[in-house]
């Protein structure tokens, strides 16, 4: 666990990050990532002096299992509320399904990844740059899935929790993988309206974080 930026903090699990935000009515998380590590997490909180106790409020970027994949056990545990894009929710409370992967190596990974348990979303956002919580707004960013969402929070100039909407590789910002894309050409729309904004720091579902002026990065990735 390490502090980003002004009570932000970065948790990374495997190969994907969790976010902890400490606020006055709470900790909040963004993402949950794989399944079973609801332990790394509340290993992470007590590095920081909180508890999984404190956890108010779930925030989703998006339904794929590296990232949602503990959710309903955070969610039983902390009795946080869950938010998370309507678009997304189906795959989240379990009314749709995965296919089930085919070929030796998606087996595999489905193997190492684990099962999803699917659960309850308490608030559905459906409005583009809603206020889901106090200073966090709601970015509808398309692509990746159709029910992404990246948070912007205003704080130290901003904050911006872009998901799978955009990832960091050597302090460079690119558009997420298209193989794990539904979209990818509404992604880039995504990624153009992210660079739009303004912003001096922004954390990743894959990646570091990068800081000071940040959204230069993200300009440079949509002209480059």
């Amino acid at each position: 666990m390490r502090e980003v930026v002004d009570g932000v903090f970065e948790l990374r699990s495997v190969y994907v990050n969790v976010h902890v935000v400490v606020t006055d009515d709470g900790v909040v998380l963004v993402d949950t990532g794989l399944p079973g590590r609801t332990p790394l997490i509340e290993r992470g909180l007590r590095k920081i002096q909180r508890s999984l106790g404190e956890v108010t409020t779930i925030l989703v970027t998006h339904h794929h299992a590296d990232h949602v994949g503990g959710l309903a056990d955070l969610r039983k545990r902390t009795g946080a509320r869950v938010i998370a894009h309507a678009a997304d929710a189906v795959w989240i409370t379990g009314h749709n399904r995965p296919a089930q992967p085919s070929g030796r190596l998606a087996k595999l990974a489905e193997r190492l990844i684990g099962k999803v348990e699917p659960t309850k979303i308490d608030q559905l956002i459906t409005v583009d740059g809603s206020e889901p919580l106090p200073g966090f707004t709601a970015l509808h960013t398309p692509g990746h899935t159709r029910g992404h969402v990246s948070y912007l929070l205003d704080r130290s100039g901003g904050i911006l929790f872009a998901g799978d909407a955009a990832a960091s590789r050597r302090g460079q910002v690119t558009g997420p993988p298209a193989p794990v894309t539904a979209d990818p050409a509404r992604a880039g729309q995504s990624l153009a309206r992210l660079a739009e904004l303004e912003f001096d720091h922004a954390v990743f579902g894959h990646g570091r974080a990068v800081s000071g002026r940040a959204v230069e990065a993200f300009r440079k990735a949509v002209s480059g």
